[in-house]
C-alpha cells in the first residue's frame, strides 16, 4: 500500500527558537515537530538530568503504600510481589524483589502462567498465596483492572498494594466516565484521575524504581543506592514502549549508559549470547533483541526464567539461562512466522481486509503470540487487528491498533459481550465466548468512523532537506536527541529529484538495495541503503518506467535517474573507514 507522504507543518518561529536556545535550525525543527518548544524544555531535553527526575512521593498512594510494606518487613509478614510475563512485569518484579530481599524482608514473587491464568491477578492463585501464608500482596505492571480479585484478596484477609501504568478501567453512564479503581490499600498508578504526580506516560518497571527510592528512603537506606536499578527501568521503559519524553527519556538514556557497563551476570551472558558482547548497547538492542528473548519465556514456557537469569550469581547457571532465552526466542520466531502467513492467507480467501477491523479466530495460533501476530497483521494491512485463539476456557486474544482507532475504548462499548478484557489506545487483551466473535467483529465495524484517507500509512516528514546539507556534524548533533523510540521518533527528512546515478543489490536474498546518489554539488556523492524486504524499490521504479527499464538500470546499462526520497542520515563503519550514508525509508520516480 503507498504511503501518504505528509511534511509536518508549525507556525513557530523556528529561527528564533534555534538563537533562543542556541542549537542549530534543523534540530530546533525536530525539537518544534515534537512539541518541544521554550529553551528551557529544550535545555532539559538535551541535558537528560537525574536531576529533573520527580519524587515519587507525589504518586497517590505512594506514601501510604511504602508505609505498609515498611511496616510489614519490620514485622516479618509474608509478602508476595504479582508480577506480570512481559518484559516490564519481569523488571518490575525483579526490581521489587531485589529490594525487598535487601530491605529484609519475608518475600516472595509469583508470576502468573499465561496460559493457565492469564494475565493479571487470578482468584484461584490469590487463594492458593493465601493458603501459603501470604499476608501482604504488591503487584507490579498489574492491579487496576483487578476489581474482584483485589476484593477476594481483602476478605481473606490479606493487604494489598497496587502498583500499575495501565490505563483505569470506566463505565459510561450517559456518556460520563465512571472510573473503577480497585479498592486496594494502595493504588500506585499516575493515571488515576487524582494523581497529583506531573508525568502519567511511566511504564510499571519505572513505578517500581520509584516505589524503591521511597521505601529506601522510609528503611533509612540512602535513596542514590537505588540508581543501580535505573538500568532495569530503562529495559521495561524501551521494551514496553512507552512515550520517550520527559522522565522516560532521562531514564531510557541514563539507564542506557548504565547497560554498557553493567556488571549483571544474567544480562551480561544474555548480551554474549545474542552476539552484542563487543557492541554499544542501544535502545533498538533492548527493543529487538534482548527484549524478546525475556518476552519469549512468558510466552512458551515460564517468564520466572527470565526473572532467574536476572537474579543468578552463577556464571555457568547465567550463561544456560540465557542459551534457554536465546533458544525460546528463535521457537517464537519461527512459530510466529508461520501464524502470520496462514492468517494473511486466511484473510485474503475470505476477503476481511474489506472490514476496517479486523478480528480473527485462529485456533492453531499459540496464544501467547497473539499479541505479536496481531502487531505484524497490522502493520500488513494497516487495520486494527484482533487476534484471537483457543484459550483453556474460551477464545482469548490480542488487539493492536492504528493511529486515530482507540482500540480500549471501542472494546469498552463492546463489554457486554467480552468476558474480561483490558489494555491501551493502541493495544489490549481480551477473552470472549466463541459464539460472540462474529457478533464483536460486526458490532466493530459497524461503530467503526475511520475514513479511507486515515486508513492509508501515512509518513510524517520533519523538513525538506537538500543532500548537501547533510555532515558528520549534523549526524552529531542528532544522535544527542536519542534514544529514538514511541514519542521521540527518529528524524526524518526528504528531498525532491535526487540524482540516482547507479543501484545495487545486496545481501543473501538480494533484499538490501545500496544507491550512488549525488549531493546536488559538483560530483560529491553519498550512499543510500534501502532495506528492500517487501520489493518496495521495484515496485517504485516499475511503476514509474517499467520492469525492463528496472533490470537494465541494475545492469548499469541506463544512466542516471531522479526520485523523491525520504531519508535518514546515518554513518556507516566499514573496515576502519567511516563515511556518511541515507537510511532510505521510501522513494519514488
Amino acid at each position: 500500500m503507498e504511503r501518504r507522504w505528509m511534511l509536518k507543518q508549525t507556525s513557530t518561529d523556528i529561527m528564533a527558537v534555534a538563537r533562543e536556545a542556541e542549537v542549530n535550525p534543523i534540530i530546533a525543527t525536530l525539537l518544534v515537530h515534537r512539541d518541544i518548544k521554550r529553551p528551557e524544555e529544550i535545555k532539559r531535553f538535551l541535558r537528560t538530568s537525574l536531576q529533573d527526575l520527580y519524587d515519587g512521593k507525589l504518586m497517590k498512594d505512594m506514601k501510604k503504600g511504602v508505609a505498609i510494606i515498611r511496616d510489614s518487613i519490620k514485622m516479618g509478614k509474608k509478602i508476595y510481589i504479582y508480577g506480570d510475563y512481559d518484559v516490564d512485569g519481569v523488571i518490575s518484579t525483579y526490581i521489587l524483589y531485589k529490594v525487598l530481599a535487601k530491605c529484609g524482608a519475608n518475600v516472595s514473587y509469583h508470576i502468573p502462567d499465561r496460559e493457565s491464568e492469564g494475565y493479571g491477578m487470578n482468584e484461584d492463585r490469590i487463594r492458593l498465596l493465601s493458603e501459603e501464608g501470604c499476608e501482604v500482596i504488591l503487584t507490579c505492571d498489574n492491579g487496576i483492572a483487578a476489581y474482584e480479585q483485589i476484593k477476594l484478596a481483602k476478605e481473606l484477609g490479606m493487604q494489598v498494594i497496587v502498583t500499575d501504568h495501565h490505563d483505569v478501567p470506566f463505565v459510561d453512564e450517559a456518556g460520563v466516565k465512571r472510573y473503577l479503581v480497585p479498592e486496594a490499600d494502595a493504588v500506585i498508578n499516575p493515571k488515576q484521575e487524582d494523581c497529583p504526580y506531573p508525568f502519567k506516560l511511566l511504564c510499571g518497571g519505572v513505578i517500581a524504581y520509584k516505589f524503591t527510592e521511597v521505601l529506601y528512603e522510609a528503611m533509612g537506606i540512602k535513596r542514590g543506592e537505588a540508581k543501580e536499578l535505573l538500568q532495569y527501568a530503562a529495559i521495561a521503559t524501551i521494551c514496553d514502549v512507552v512515550d520517550l519524553v520527559d522522565e522516560n527519556r532521562i531514564i531510557a538514556k541514563k539507564g542506557l549508559e548504565m547497560l554498557n557497563n553493567t556488571d549483571n551476570l544474567g544480562l551480561r551472558a544474555l548480551m554474549v549470547e545474542c552476539g552484542l558482547d563487543n557492541k554499544t548497547i542501544t535502545a533498538y538492542h533492548l527493543g529487538f533483541v534482548i527484549g524478546p528473548c525475556i518476552n519469549a519465556t512468558g510466552r512458551l514456557e515460564s517468564a520466572k526464567l527470565s526473572v532467574e537469569l536476572l537474579l543468578c550469581e552463577d556464571e555457568d547457571e547465567a550463561v544456560y539461562l540465557a542459551k534457554r532465552l536465546r533458544d525460546l526466542n528463535e521457537e517464537r520466531q519461527s512459530i510466529t512466522l508461520s501464524s502470520v502467513e496462514r492468517i494473511s492467507k486466511l484473510i485474503e480467501s475470505n476477503k476481511m481486509d474489506r472490514d476496517k477491523v479486523l478480528v480473527i479466530y485462529d485456533e492453531q495460533t499459540h496464544e501467547s503470540i497473539a499479541g505479536i501476530v496481531a502487531g505484524r497483521i497490522k502493520e500488513q494491512y494497516n487495520l486494527p487487528t484482533i487476534v484471537l485463539t483457543k484459550g483453556k476456557d474460551m477464545p482469548k486474544g490480542s488487539a493492536r491498533s492504528i493511529e486515530g482507532y482507540n482500540i480500549f475504548e471501542e472494546l469498552v462499548k463492546c463489554k457486554d459481550l467480552l468476558e474480561k478484557f483490558g489494555g491501551h489506545p493502541m493495544a489490549a487483551g481480551l477473552s470472549l465466548k466463541e459464539e460472540n466473535i462474529d457478533r464483536l467483529r460486526q458490532r466493530l465495524n459497524e461503530n467503526c468512523t475511520l475514513t479511507e484517507e486515515e486508513l492509508q500509512p501515512k509518513v510524517r516528514i520533519d523538513q525538506k532537506l537538500p543532500l548537501k546539507y547533510v555532515s558528520f556534524k549534523l549526524v552529531d548533533e542528532i544522535q544527542k536527541l536519542e534514544p529514538f523510540g514511541k514519542g521521540n521518533p527518529s528524524p526524518v527528512f526528504a528531498e525532491k529529484k535526487v540524482v540516482i546515478e547507479r543501484a545495487y543489490l545486496l545481501g543473501k536474498e538480494k533484499n538490501v538495495v545500496k544507491l550512488i546518489m549525488r549531493t546536488g554539488e559538483g560530483f560529491n556523492k553519498i550512499y543510500g541503503i534501502f532495506f528492500d524486504s517487501v520489493g518496495g524499490f521495484k515496485e517504485a521504479f516499475v511503476k514509474a518506467y517499467d520492469e525492463i527499464s528496472y533490470d537494465r538500470f541494475l545492469a548499469g546499462v541506463i544512466g542516471e535517474v531522479k526520485a523523491d526520497i525520504i531519508y535518514y542520515p546515518d554513518i556507516n563503519e566499514y573496515n576502519g573507514s567511516i563515511s556518511l550514508q541515507l537510511i532510505i525509508k521510501d522513494i519514488r520516480f
